[in-house]
């Protein structure tokens, strides 16, 4: 858990690092850890995830690679078809950080200003971010298309953040169908690294009862 802590206070301090230089006013924040950062998600998230906003994909990646190679190792730095993709290390935290940016953001996607901070770090930085309600639909394909247990997670953090779960029948009864299928080691390996320990333990013992009750609900027309 204390690398995990470690690698939130490695986030916050590559966005203010991104602030500082300029080019967060060319990005969008989107991912689990904008969710944490910004909303107050109880898990951990280990990547920062962003959309190109503003500007030229190729210029972008020039800039960001100078600005991160001033003070960090570049593991990998990768100028791909669909994404911009870095992975850095620095001697002060244990783990290496992946930064990926999406060069054409899905269309329609609705974005607002946040402030991302975390209670293990000082810093604060103010950040364009996906809205909620665009993230909940997000995180119901992303579940349908890969069947990670964080997207359920997260799909029922913004159901009790009053996000509504406006979907159509046959993605409502396929979310539930991948929540059913979900084994005893996604909750207790997957997901429980993730957490800590009340939340660990909640979820272990209840699974996603709340998120459950409301898709079927839905279902039978509530």
């Amino acid at each position: 858990m204390r690398d995990l802590i470690a690698q939130e206070r490695f986030e916050l301090e590559v966005l203010d690092q991104l602030n500082s230089s300029g080019l967060l006013r060319q990005l969008v924040f989107t991912g689990g850890t904008m969710l944490r950062l910004c909303f107050g998600l109880e898990r951990f998230s280990v990547d920062l995830d962003f959309w190109v906003w503003r500007g030229d994909p190729e210029q972008l990646f020039h800039k960001l690679r100078e600005v991160f190679s001033q003070s960090y190792m570049l593991k990998d730095c990768a100028n791909k078809f669909y994404t911009l993709l870095f992975e850095l290390k620095a001697e002060d935290y244990p783990r290496s950080l992946k930064v990926e940016v999406r060069k054409n953001p899905p269309e329609g996607i609705r974005t607002e200003q946040a402030i991302a901070y975390s209670k293990h770090s000082d810093l604060q930085v103010l950040v364009r971010v996906v809205t909620l309600q665009d993230m909940m639909r997000l995180k119901v394909n992303a579940f349908l298309e890969r069947g990670e247990i964080r997207d359920v997670y997260d799909i029922e953090f913004l159901l009790r953040k009053g996000i509504a779960l406006n979907l159509p029948e046959d993605t409502l009864r396929s979310l539930l169908d991948g929540i059913n299928s979900l084994k005893k080691r996604d909750y207790t390996v997957k997901l429980g690294s993730l957490l800590e320990e009340p939340q660990r333990r909640y979820y272990i013992e209840e699974n996603f009862k709340l998120l459950k009750a409301a898709i079927r609900e839905k279902l039978a027309g509530g």
